[in-house]
């Protein structure tokens, strides 16, 4: 089967496009072949070997997983005899990150708890979109930040893939939702339901009058102070990405911020869970939620694909469909 692999740490020039061996299933495993995937952070982590400390889970001086990508669609194409969830001919989707990666190829062998039935009403490229980013932007929200219907949320970078999902579940979970953005994505927000659209180069929520319950950090390299001011008494704010100076404030400051006041401040790192995934499929054929495309590349082109995303100025999600 083709795949794109890697053999060590870099920038996109490193991935390679090559006939690898098909995987088998074992007993607890489902082999998919795969429709779609799509980028998320966790693969330029893997890709650069950046932040130096996310080394000691993928590899200290070259790669543990020479196969990279996370979210997956595809279809079942046979299950080992053990699996109890899903039959071959099952449209699925995923999320890889917890179970060895290998999304960027043709097939792949995962445990059957990676997976769930990708939502009916989705393509199997929408569905790629879904699962790392959705999940971490539902984590975040509703396990990180607490979030109750009724309360005002701030998404700081609300127009990338974890941003468009924050702003959609939190409106699906009651909240009155302010995002901010640049102004090329103000239609967006606006099309996903944001009660509030902000654009930074014209206003900064810091400087206004508005508090907030919770705040998402989400992209961007303001400080912690200035987050803190936007907070309401006992409110949240979840530094979920953005420059590296503030997630080693979130990391090194935010505790301390939380033990000495009302305000709590902290980081979040997305965890792959089956019932999330089956929460936002429920969500999605709902109508409550749906994934924002940007762009799609073929496996081949990868690489332009790593590169564009690298930019940091996605519409949303960047597909690879294969």
């Amino acid at each position: 089967m083709k795949a794109i692999v890697y053999d060590r740490y870099g920038p996109p020039d490193v991935l390679q496009l090559k006939e690898v061996e098909k995987p088998e299933p074992k007993d607890n495993q489902v082999l998919v072949k795969i429709k779609a995937a799509s980028l998320n952070y966790g693969n330029l982590v893997l890709l650069k070997g950046e932040p130096f400390l996310a080394r000691f889970a993928f590899g200290l001086l070259k790669p543990k997983y020479t196969i990279p990508g996370g979210d997956i669609a595809g279809r079942v194409e046979a299950v080992g005899k053990e699996v109890k969830q899903f039959h071959p001919g099952d449209a699925v989707f995923g999320d890889l990150s917890g179970c060895g990666w290998a999304g960027f190829a043709e097939y792949v062998s995962v445990p059957e708890n990676a997976l769930a039935l990708k939502p009916g009403n989705l393509s199997f490229e929408e569905a790629a979109a879904v699962p790392m980013a959705g999940v971490t932007a539902l984590q975040s929200l509703r396990n990180k930040g607490k979030l109750q219907s009724g309360q005002k949320v701030l998404i700081n970078g609300a127009s990338g893939g974890v941003g468009t999902f924050a702003v959609q579940i939190a409106k699906a979970l009651g909240a009155e939702v302010t995002g901010v953005c640049s102004p090329r994505n103000l239609a967006i927000l606006e099309s996903i339901g944001a009660d509030r659209c902000l654009d930074y180069t014209k206003e900064s929520f810091t400087e206004k009058t508005d508090r907030y319950d919770l705040i998402l950090g989400v992209n961007g390299g303001l400080p912690l102070s200035a987050y803190k001011r936007a907070l309401k008494p006992n409110g949240i704010f979840v530094h979920v990405g953005g420059s590296g100076s503030q997630m080693f404030q979130a990391l090194a400051l935010g505790p301390w911020v939380s033990m000495t006041g009302s305000k709590k401040m902290g980081s979040f790192l997305q965890r792959a869970n089956q019932q999330d995934l089956i929460y936002l499929k429920e969500l999605i054929e709902a109508g409550k939620v749906k994934p924002v495309i940007d762009k799609s590349y073929k496996l081949s082109e990868v690489r332009d694909a790593f590169r564009y995303f690298d930019e940091g100025h996605a519409q949303g999600k960047v597909l690879i469909t294969l």
